[in-house]
């Protein structure tokens, strides 16, 4: 109870307050035929009263990555339903509880939460607005009006592994994680399971940047891991990851991108790109509102349902490109079952 009432006075402060919090972008979903003409007095009555969405994130809407990838996808899921999109970008931890009561006090009927750390905060302010819906991705909040939605990260990271430990001419591989919550320790965990299931024996490194943002602190890491003659680095840390691309384009090793298409990074040194389809993640999410079949409950999706996909790049051998394809077909089929793994394994 005291934690409500607290929440609820840091609610009524914020409400108080304007230009305090996390840059906003708004943003309109391109619009469609319909709603570009200038039309009747009942089209723009209901083009007013179009269903508003919030979008919140922990970097920009244009880090390439993790924060793009759902942005776009919300973009296109709200154009899809005529719904207005508003983002909320570079939040950390401590401005969760608040972005989300800035968009509920401003009448957004929709909030989305992009990531693990958004789950909490969401149960949290859900109950001081039981008519908003909260739609929150890889984490498993669930309340009458807050609904998860957990991609299958996993299997990407595990065929990645497959990948390096037949890419991998020293026998050591790494990955690189942000701040290791269960979202991204799964994606650590996957990839080193998948290189072990080739090679038991493959030495792997795995370490934290603590940081989602900072390049240069994961490119540190990386370089620490290459002079331990890594020779394959996988990274899932958000933008702080690309510095972990760029170590590896400049020792000229293999690389792996995460969320995006990240070829552009490392365009001679890259090996593939997990690709996390917020579009079709969000499009079911907001579909379910669209419909009236929203419900308050936790979600999975992975690569039978076209949520989670692997980017093959062109720097792939035939024959590893062949084994890659071999895995994922048997994912999406059953035949080979991923192990979502939650342990913290490296420090």
């Amino acid at each position: 109870m005291k934690k409500i009432i607290c929440l609820l006075m840091t609610v009524m402060m914020v409400a108080s307050l304007a230009g305090c919090g996390a840059k906003e972008t708004k943003e309109t979903a391109e619009p469609t035929a319909e709603t570009e003409t200038q039309g009747t007095s009942e089209e723009a009555e209901a083009d007013k009263d179009a269903v508003k969405v919030g979008l919140c994130l922990s970097g920009s809407i244009n880090d390439q990555g993790w924060n793009q990838t759902a942005y776009e996808g919300a973009l296109k899921a709200c154009d899809k339903y005529g719904y207005e999109l508003n983002a909320a970008e570079n939040l950390t931890t401590a401005d969760i509880a608040q972005a989300y009561a800035d968009f509920a006090n401003d009448g957004y009927q929709v909030i989305i939460g992009h990531g693990y750390e958004f789950g909490e905060p969401a149960l949290e302010v859900a109950e001081l607005y039981p008519d908003v819906k909260f739609i929150i991705t890889e984490a498993d909040a669930a309340a009458e009006n807050v609904a998860s939605y957990v991609m299958a990260c996993e299997q990407t990271a595990y065929v990645e592994g497959i990948i390096a430990a037949n890419m991998t001419e020293t026998n050591v591989i790494g990955a690189i994680g942000p701040i290791p919550g269960d979202s991204l320790v799964k994606i650590v965990n996957g990839f080193e399971d998948g290189a072990k299931s080739v090679n038991p024996d493959i030495t792997f490194i795995g370490s934290w940047t603590n940081d989602f943002v900072d390049t240069q602190i994961a490119m540190e890491h990386a370089n620490a891991m290459i002079e331990k003659k890594a020779d394959v680095i996988k990274h899932c840390a958000n933008a702080c990851g690309n510095g972990a691309m760029q170590a590896a384009v400049d020792a000229d090793i293999w690389c792996m991108g995460d969320s995006y298409d990240q070829s552009s990074l490392a365009p001679e040194n890259i090996l593939d790109s997990a690709l996390y389809n917020l579009d079709v993640v969000l499009d079911i999410a907001l579909g379910t509102v669209n419909d009236g079949t929203f419900k308050g409950e936790v979600y999975n999706l992975g690569m039978a349902e076209g949520a989670v996909e692997l980017l093959l790049s062109d720097n792939l051998p035939d024959d590893v490109k062949a084994i890659a394809e071999d895995a994922i077909e048997q994912i999406k089929s059953g035949a080979m079952t991923v192990e979502r793994d939650y342990t913290l394994r490296q420090q």
